[in-house]
């Protein structure tokens, strides 16, 4: 969360209702409200807020149903939610618990009590961020690992097919890897992950490309509306970057420094496909890199 205020999305239709919000949490947060449970998953999923708070009692979608929505959307999913409503039976709390909400808060407000909760459920969704941050990393490298690369393989897919932008990779090889650690020691094969890691991922242009470490000495930078010609382009300024780095590898090549075999795929996603197909001809190109001389592009 950062210097920013939390953001709390406030989802009510009753204006009474979310003016009382307002009032309650004063100034110390960025309040946003939606008048409708169909409403409120759409701006959450625009752009997802820290917190919401939910009432449960609305027309066409009610509060339950808003809530198993956000549950089952990926964007949306790990925001905790608090339902406030005027039904306050054992039963009823024990529904809105069972439905995937965090808290239950009956009305009418209590102020301080509204605060102190908002509070506590922020503090732990700020430790949850850090814990689930910490498992998408590789504790190597430092930069995402496999499965922050199969999440966001999966998420850029989705955008692409609904914007019907073209979505490409590159997989990346280290060439010779075995002869550094046996000539080197496992050391200095380890500093040279860091050090092509570090490189790759100080190449990645926009907020949206990934570069993670798919295993061993594997990469794979996802680059999302690119085509295949400008992941091409892309590919060969890592692979010569990659080199320039100069890490000793006497006997490996005639370079005698580490260098880099790229396949790189594209193209724009269909219902009929899969990201994991897109894959696969990544990993085959790769394999024809290597097998044509390696520190080239296929």
């Amino acid at each position: 969360m950062n210097d920013r205020l939390p953001k709390i999305l406030a989802i009510d239709d009753t204006p009474a209702n979310l003016l009382t919000l307002c009032k309650a949490l004063g100034d110390e947060f960025d309040l946003q409200i939606a008048t409708s449970g169909a409403s409120g998953l759409a701006q959450a999923i625009e752009s997802p807020p820290d917190l919401i708070l939910l009432d449960v009692m609305m027309p066409d979608m009610d509060g339950y149903e808003t809530c198993r929505r956000l549950l089952d959307c990926p964007m949306t999913r790990d925001i905790p939610i608090i339902f406030i409503t005027a039904q306050n039976s054992t039963e009823d709390e024990a529904l809105g618990l069972e439905t995937g909400a965090v808290d239950f808060i009956s009305k009418p407000v209590n102020p301080p009590v509204l605060r102190a909760r908002v509070h506590t459920h922020l503090a732990l969704k700020q430790m949850a961020d850090q814990l689930r941050s910490m498992a998408l990393v590789d504790g190597l490298t430092g930069i995402a690992n496999r499965q922050r690369l199969d999440e966001a393989l999966e998420s850029a897919w989705r955008a692409c097919l609904r914007s019907g932008s073209p979505l490409a990779l590159a997989m990346i090889d280290i060439d010779h890897f075995k002869c550094m650690n046996d000539t080197y020691g496992h050391q200095a094969g380890d500093t040279c992950l860091m050090a092509v890691a570090s490189t790759l991922k100080a190449l990645m242009g926009r907020p949206h490309d990934l570069v993670a470490r798919y295993g061993g000495e594997e990469f794979l930078c996802l680059f999302p509306s690119t085509d295949r010609v400008g992941a091409q382009a892309k590919a060969e300024e890592l692979r010569q970057a990659v080199q320039a780095l100069r890490i000793p590898n006497e006997g490996a090549n005639a370079a005698l420094v580490v260098t880099v075999s790229i396949g790189v795929a594209a193209t724009t996603p269909t219902a009929e496909m899969t990201p994991y197909q897109l894959l696969a001809i990544a990993d085959r190109q790769l394999y024809e890199a290597k097998r044509t001389g390696r520190n080239r592009i296929c």
